[in-house]
């Protein structure tokens, strides 16, 4: 295996995004950043766009990660923050969404994120190689999602940095092969791959030559993959549905025409999910909510729901949820505190309920299980190790449901939110990607 070619492996997540390249020692290293004192590799996927003062007729200043949050904290109502922007990638329904009267394609956000994420590296990726490996989920989060349109997008969002050569490699294949540098002998490996926005399944059996260079000793064979668009948000939504919006006016009635109707449930469906959040407040939106306010049964609550939504929430309540989520993952209940504009929303939150409501969920992760050994042609026997990656593998009724499966002795786990970007690193490194590669 040569390294002539210089490669990037850039996990872009629903949440998080982490870029890893060989380091001086030809090993594998993910990019840090540093801000307030804190050192990190897991930048967060988020942007904030606003206008500054004098600059009339210019593009809005922009920021990632959490100089975005830090802006968004700090001047919350002038402030447009968009989270989960992922979710938009495969969507033919989104054309763009406009920001201070100027219209924003997918591939613009994605260049505005990357162009704040290498700015922020400190010079670390002021050169740029021209081949890039980018993670790709098996299925994109969404209805009817289109696999080649986020390839185009992605693309035509880093050419405009000077990349020129691009592989796209399923997540969980990226996952797998990073597990792989731990195998000591042959092994039909199960990846689940649990992101922000999809859940990711690839079989994969690696044959393995200790005799070999490090490197060169692995034979790999992908058996099947398969895709599920649940995962940690959909969970995240669970709660907000659950516990938020109820005390937001969602099963509450109003008046119309003489008759008594349920409140509708799209709006508070379009609250409790972050990408849609962050597209809520908009004049056309709000001044039918005030419609429905006027002949709501329960106006206290539908005023609630109208001060939440105006005053663009969805960050600190995003936050409040997931702390929420994980603290479940370690404890038998956890307290669900958040405020906003007078109204407070207090619950103390039991697993055995959090478990009950993402029921379905899990029963649709595994049946994309069943999906991924029904194409592999083999049974829950030939697979021999369960790799878990992504943050949302934590929760317990995940961990509990691959274990009853597969047996615990077969779970593995380890560098859950940098295994996807070192996995497509080492496949850059490779002296032929293309079995690696997806083409759509």
């Amino acid at each position: 295996m040569t390294a002539a070619i210089p490669t990037f492996g850039l996990d872009f997540g629903t949440t998080n995004t982490v870029l890893a390249r060989p380091g001086g020692d030809g090993k594998i290293e993910a990019v840090p950043f540093r801000h307030d004192n804190s050192a990190f590799t897991a930048f967060r996927s988020v942007l904030a766009f606003w206008h500054e003062p004098g600059n009339e007729g210019l593009a809005p200043a922009f920021e990632a990660g959490p100089w975005a949050i830090d802006r968004f904290v700090a001047e919350p109502l002038d402030t447009r923050f968009l989270q989960s922007f992922k979710t938009f990638a495969a969507s033919k329904a989104f054309q763009n969404t406009y920001i201070d009267r100027r219209p924003y394609q997918f591939e613009d956000l994605l260049a505005a994120f990357f162009a704040r994420f290498r700015s922020h590296a400190n010079g670390q990726l002021d050169a740029l190689p021209k081949r890039i490996v980018l993670g790709r989920p098996v299925t994109f989060a969404g209805a009817s999602p289109d696999a080649a349109l986020a390839a185009q997008r992605y693309e035509a969002a880093f050419k405009r940095f000077g990349f020129e050569e691009f592989h796209h490699v399923y997540e969980p294949v990226a996952a797998a092969f990073y597990f792989a540098e731990r195998l000591t002998k042959d092994a039909t490996v199960l990846v689940a791959d649990f992101g922000g926005g999809t859940s990711d399944f690839s079989i994969i059996r690696f044959e393995i030559d200790n005799g070999a260079t490090k490197g060169q000793r692995v034979t790999a064979h992908a058996l099947g993959q398969s895709g599920v668009g649940i995962a940690g948000d959909t969970f995240d939504y669970r709660i907000i549905d659950n516990v938020v919006s109820p005390r937001l006016g969602k099963d509450t009635q109003y008046k119309s025409w003489g008759k008594i109707l349920d409140f509708p449930n799209h709006y508070f469906t379009n609250f409790a999910r972050w990408n849609q959040l962050s597209i809520m407040k908009s004049p056309k939106m709000l001044a039918e909510l005030r419609a429905l306010h006027r002949e709501s049964l329960a106006p206290d609550k539908i005023q609630s729901f109208i001060d939440f939504v105006e005053a663009d929430v969805g960050y600190p309540l995003y936050r409040a949820v997931s702390e929420t989520k994980m603290a479940l993952s370690s404890a038998q209940t956890a307290r669900l505190t958040f405020s906003a504009r007078g109204t407070t929303i207090d619950r103390l939150i039991k697993r055995a309920d959090f478990e009950a409501w993402i029921a379905d969920d899990l029963e649709r992760i595994d049946g994309a299980v069943d999906d991924a050994l029904k194409r592999s042609g083999i049974g829950d026997s030939g697979v021999d190790k369960v790799f878990l990656t992504g943050g949302t593998s934590l929760v317990p009724a995940v961990h509990e449901m691959f274990a009853k499966r597969f047996g615990e002795v077969k779970i593995e786990t380890g560098e859950r939110l940098l295994s996807i970007a070192y996995g497509l690193a080492l496949i850059g490194q490779q002296d032929d990607i293309t079995p690696w590669s997806v083409a759509d």
